[in-house]
């Protein structure tokens, strides 16, 4: 998931408004999306391991 991240934050540097926006914005952005894709992956595999199975 990180590499997809990553991925997406080089072709918005490359191709997109991204390119416009200074270096240290884009890593910035780049972390906060990683976190929140952590944070969302780690809830979603709580919440399946603690609901029961019907």
């Amino acid at each position: 998931m990180l590499f997809l991240v990553a991925a997406l934050l080089l072709l918005g540097v490359i191709l997109g408004t991204v390119a416009h926006a200074p270096l240290t914005f884009s890593v910035a952005a780049g972390v906060v999306i990683a976190v929140w894709l952590a944070v969302f992956a780690a809830r979603e595999r709580h919440a399946r391991r603690h609901t029961p199975s019907r």
